[in-house]
């Protein structure tokens, strides 16, 4: 056998390798940042991308949203409580140069930001505030962290906080709230309620004043309603104690 055929066979296997590391197939939502000898070539993708082996170096890049769980948090609101507070950040990358360049691990940057963001944002409101608004709050942190990674070629699109942990003492005494809270609406619920009953009086009272035949079916319907109890005798005084007591003594008599 010759000997330039391993060489040949070499040298094939060379160009192959050489020319698979050329071609770069990136799906939708990837790309690739392109540094050909050290200065920024560009963005590429998707689809077929040829590079320069050697000469082009590539960093991959990944556009789909993504979710940065931030930790726990020691915070002191303004009214001087401190709670633990974690959030959950959503974000996504809009231009990957920028990413790659203007900053250094750009996934960590962003978390750190999220966490010093939210102790500030916080550290800012009472705790009854935060406890009755996290909607605005959660608007306010994505508006903060968006405008602050946009050098960044990031695009904050959602902040959700997530947890928020009370002290024990903190805990005992919003529940002692929420009683003396509940307490306070139900007397003010029987208040208005007598006061209601009272109005509603007055006016019966005077309805029968004005007209007396109304206090007699009133008085007549009230026998009705307490003759159901077999055990009691009603003996009303007036005009409606004579009739009760004839009929009394004529139910004796057919005994």
């Amino acid at each position: 056998m010759a000997w330039w055929i391993p060489v040949l066979v070499i040298v094939i296997l060379f160009l192959i390798a050489i020319l698979a590391s050329a071609i770069k197939i990136l799906p939708e939502y990837m790309r690739i940042v392109v540094f050909r000898l050290g200065r920024l070539l560009g963005v590429k993708g998707p689809g077929i991308v040829f590079i320069i082996p050697i000469i082009d170096q590539v960093i991959r890049l990944d556009l789909r949203e993504r979710v940065i769980d931030v930790p726990k948090q020691r915070v002191v609101t303004k009214d001087n409580v401190t709670i633990d507070v974690d959030a959950v950040i959503y974000f996504r990358i809009v231009d990957p140069d920028k990413a790659v360049v203007q900053v250094q691990r750009y996934d960590i940057a962003t978390s750190l930001l999220a966490q010093t963001t939210l102790r500030d944002v916080l550290g800012e409101v009472d705790l009854d505030y935060l406890l009755a608004n996290r909607d605005a709050l959660n608007k306010k942190l994505q508006s903060i962290l968006d405008a602050e990674t946009d050098a960044w070629g990031i695009k904050v699109t959602k902040v959700t906080i997530r947890d928020v942990a009370l002290p024990e003492q903190m805990l005992r005494a919003l529940a002692k709230q929420a009683e003396a809270e509940r307490e306070r609406r139900s007397r003010v619920i029987m208040a208005q309620g007598e006061l209601e009953a009272s109005q509603k009086m007055m006016e019966a009272a005077k309805l029968y004043e004005e007209v007396p035949a109304a206090m007699r079916l009133r008085e007549l319907q009230t026998l009705a309603e307490v003759a159901r109890e077999k055990n009691l005798i009603v003996v009303p005084g007036g005009e409606m104690g004579l009739v009760a007591g004839l009929t009394q003594a004529m139910l004796k008599k057919k005994k």
